[in-house]
């Protein structure tokens, strides 16, 4: 399944509590966020689950899909358009035999080693970094730079999309690199406006 990368957003819920979750996608998906990732590290299942739901219910009538971090369970049981795993997290075969063909399935890649070995016909897009380090995600792998980024993309037959400590000002440099868009967490996510900080993504 095919989906538009250009700005994908990575949920924190910490960084939403004043605001909201839904409060905060709703903003950011009206200002131009094309993909929302629910990612959360701590909450149970069904917690996680509940809260999926509500942002399936909330992404009815856009073109936003909604994809599940990590786990597969909760993907499955929200009806979630499909899931992203990372090098240590679900087998991206179980994954694709479990959600099905048509479900969107991404890996997270740091390395052209990474790339060759991963099962690129079972994926319909990769995660490219981090581009630089990160406080969202502490056990990060090693910052690839833009031209660690480049190098992927050059390498890389899917869609992707560059993460990792990206603000606005970095989209030109992303572009650039080749990548089809930027995934963003905390440059949205607890931002006074996130309508606004969606909205400068995408200014030209």
């Amino acid at each position: 399944m095919q989906c538009d990368l250009s700005l994908y957003l990575v949920t924190d819920a910490i960084l939403c509590a004043d605001a909201g979750l839904e409060a905060t996608v709703e903003a950011a998906v009206k200002g131009g966020v094309t993909v929302v990732q629910l990612r959360d590290k701590h909450a149970s299942d069904a917690a996680m689950v509940a809260q999926a739901k509500r942002l399936k219910a909330l992404l009815a009538g856009t073109s936003v899909p909604l994809i599940i971090n990590d786990r597969l369970a909760v993907a499955i049981a929200s009806g979630a358009d499909g899931l992203h795993v990372g090098q240590s997290d679900t087998a991206v075969q179980e994954a694709r035999e479990v959600l099905g063909p048509h479900a969107i399935l991404g890996l997270s890649i740091n390395t052209v080693a990474q790339l060759r070995n991963a099962p690129i016909a079972l994926l319909d897009y990769v995660g490219l970094g981090p581009i630089f380090a990160t406080a969202s995600k502490q056990d990060h792998a090693q910052p690839i730079g833009f031209d660690g980024l480049a190098e992927l993309v050059c390498a890389c037959p899917l869609p992707n999309v560059a993460i990792g400590g990206l603000k606005a000002q970095h989209a030109a440099q992303v572009r650039a690199a080749g990548a089809n868009g930027l995934a963003v967490i905390s440059a949205i996510c607890g931002q006074p406006d996130p309508y606004q900080a969606a909205l400068a993504f995408r200014a030209p």
